[in-house]
């Protein structure tokens, strides 16, 4: 009898209890669905600011100040022998340019020299010529002009022939001279114009200078001896005689 008591008295405290706690559950549900739209309401009328921190952004600036100097520090070795190497090709290929350009310059310079040696190689011998040449004109003229434009003759056969022998055997030396750039220039030939030459310090050398009526300054009026040239380059000047009236 006092088990079943106790369990019935058990049994009506757990139902009392449990009627109590569905009585009070709703009301706490109530109040806080009354209060949550009060203190929402305000919070959500206004945008919130929002701070942020600069700490951050120098201690990174930092960072990557330090990664480039530790960078630049430590640089790659490889980068370091591609530089040196481009400025070796740099170095050779200026003086690969610079030996082609001066062997072309020398090159040229030897062909040059190889043609002036070859056109003045006669240059001595015919120095040496001139004089006899110069005989020959000295020979001619000493035989008086009436004589040599006179009619041959028994009387002077004889010398006509011997002039003309001196011609020919001139006439054949200086063409063969001619042949190897050996030229000879008189300073009596008139010019193109028909007018007589003038003074040409360049082949000509005076050897006086006199006054004559009825010619301009400068010009020739006595050939002593005549030039020669060698492929283009005065052997030996004209020796003349200048006029100059001043």
């Amino acid at each position: 009898m006092f088990k079943r008591t106790l369990l019935r008295q058990a049994q009506a405290s757990r139902a009392l209890l449990s009627v109590r706690s569905t009585s009070t559950a709703p009301l706490a549900v109530r109040q806080t669905s009354q209060l949550q739209p009060q203190l929402l309401r305000p919070f959500a009328r206004y945008p919130t600011a929002r701070c942020y921190s600069t700490e951050n952004k120098t201690e990174n600036g930092e960072q990557k100040e330090n990664g480039a100097e530790s960078s630049e520090a430590t640089e790659d070795p490889c980068v370091k022998e591609l530089e040196e190497k481009k400025k070796e090709v740099v170095e050779l290929k200026d003086k690969y340019v610079r030996s082609v350009a001066d062997f072309l310059n020398l090159q040229e310079r030897t062909k040059r020299d190889m043609e002036n040696a070859r056109n003045f190689a006669i240059q001595k011998f015919a120095v040496d010529l001139l004089e006899s040449i110069d005989n020959f004109d000295r020979a001619l003229l000493a035989v008086p002009k009436d004589k040599l434009g006179a009619t041959k003759t028994e009387e002077n056969k004889d010398l006509l022939d011997l002039v003309d022998g001196l011609k020919m055997t001139q006439n054949i030396l200086l063409n063969t001279l001619q042949k190897h750039g050996l030229q000879r220039f008189d300073p009596d030939e008139p010019t193109e114009d028909g007018k007589p030459q003038k003074f040409d310090p360049k082949i000509h050398e005076a050897t006086f200078m006199t006054k004559v009526e009825g010619k301009e300054n400068g010009e020739i009026m006595y050939t002593q001896s005549k030039g020669f040239t060698l492929n283009g380059r005065v052997l030996r000047a004209a020796k003349v005689g200048v006029v100059k009236n001043d």
